[in-house]
């Protein structure tokens, strides 16, 4: 028989917005919304109080939409200084209960505290650290209570804000199963049509589905989520894996040294991909790029650069990697070259400065990148090639 765990997934409220909140009491109660361009009216919402969301005002909306269906908008800019700062209070709380608090994202964590069983009732514990937050940080946060890491992270998500949820293993008919097949954690929001078409439309009709339908339609993954349906997760809390992702990179040793920018390029081109892979899979993206050289004599240069918004696929990678080749290059014969990514964040939290135009032009983009990752999972990776265009600098 299994250990019995208990759990907490702690997730803060509107973080962004609540934290300028917190700055300026006199934003209390009215509609805020953080905007990662506030003063361009096609710039895009980030994450609203629940003031604004009450009036309709949600994340991904242009700000002009969200003015006019609530006009006493205030919108501010993310202050990441201040951001990160409220993080880190946050978490040293977490960790003044127990050293096992694995940190997702800049505002939420899980933490095993299972040596409090039988010394303190879970509501009870959990309703001190919620007290304690909002009474040193003046922030608001969620908490799911579970025997594992699954349950707890949907438990923290049915009540908010300031909610405090319970969902034990023979909870999961009653309140995991009525849930539509979009409120799992795990399920990616361009994956759901997928699941729809084969008739699974609830957590429930997921937990009952046949495991080798869903493992021909979805891998591996499939049935992972499956066993998460049916609330099996014996995933640790790891303390150490949110560092463990700082960066993604690949690096190789060329056949030859080599002066020939085609085959250089090409290189590029193949490491950008693979880069790209590896944040898919993590579910990560990334806010800057580091380029790795190493000559012909064993020399070795870095070169990196922060970009304005998040990236992830191979076409960004490449263009970043490659300006900073352009730019480091000294003509002489290379050996190795590497890529790698850093300042890494998790792809819900990842939002970008968009105008409405722009922002249509990257949903066609992720449709059809969408496609072509699906064609190189049934088929192989070099069943869709991009190939480099090297008087252009781009892809083609």
């Amino acid at each position: 028989m299994k250990p019995v765990r208990l759990i907490f997934h702690l997730d803060m409220n509107s973080f962004f917005a609540s934290v300028e909140i917190a700055h300026d009491k006199t934003l209390k109660g009215k509609p805020v919304a953080i905007a990662g361009n506030p003063k361009e009216r096609k710039g895009i919402i980030v994450t609203s109080s629940y003031e604004a969301r009450a009036k309709g005002v949600k994340t991904t909306m242009p700000i002009w939409q969200a003015k006019k269906l609530c006009p006493a908008l205030i919108i501010l800019p993310a202050n990441r200084e201040r951001i990160r700062l409220a993080s880190q209070r946050m978490f040293a709380i977490l960790a003044s209960y127990t050293p096992l608090v694995q940190q997702v994202s800049v505002d939420e964590g899980y933490l095993d505290l299972t040596h409090y069983l039988g010394q303190i009732h879970p509501v009870k514990l959990a309703g001190q650290i919620q007290a304690r937050i909002a009474e040193e940080l003046d922030l608001p946060c969620s908490i799911g209570i579970a025997p594992n890491k699954f349950l707890a992270k949907m438990a923290s998500d049915m009540k908010k804000p300031n909610g405090i949820t319970v969902l034990r293993k023979r909870d999961i008919p009653k309140k995991l199963w009525p849930l539509s097949i979009s409120e799992m954690h795990g399920i990616g929001k361009r994956t759901i049509e997928k699941w729809r078409r084969l008739g699974i439309l609830t957590i429930g009709d997921l937990a009952k589905a046949d495991p080798l339908l869903v493992k021909q339609k979805f891998g591996e993954r499939g049935l992972v989520l499956l066993d998460r349906s049916n609330g099996h997760d014996d995933r640790p809390v790891d303390p150490d894996a949110y560092e463990e992702f700082k960066s993604v990179g690949h690096s190789t040793t060329l056949r030859a040294d080599t002066r020939n920018e085609q085959i250089i390029f090409q290189t590029l081109a193949e490491l950008a991909a693979k880069v790209q892979k590896r944040l898919k899979q993590k579910g990560v993206m990334a806010r800057g790029v580091q380029l790795t050289i190493r000559y012909h004599d064993w020399k070795m240069v870095t070169r990196s650069q922060k970009v304005l918004n998040p990236i992830r696929e191979q076409a960004d990678i490449l263009q970043q990697a490659s300006s900073l080749f352009k730019k480091a290059w000294t003509q002489e014969p290379v050996r190795l070259l590497g890529i790698s990514t850093y300042d890494l964040i998790e792809q819900q939290y990842a939002y970008k400065q968009l105008d409405l135009f722009s922002y249509e032009k990257d949903q066609k983009e992720e449709q059809l990148l969408e496609t072509i990752n699906d064609i190189k999972a049934k088929f192989g990776d070099h069943a869709v090639q991009k190939g480099w265009h090297q008087n252009r600098g781009t892809q083609k």
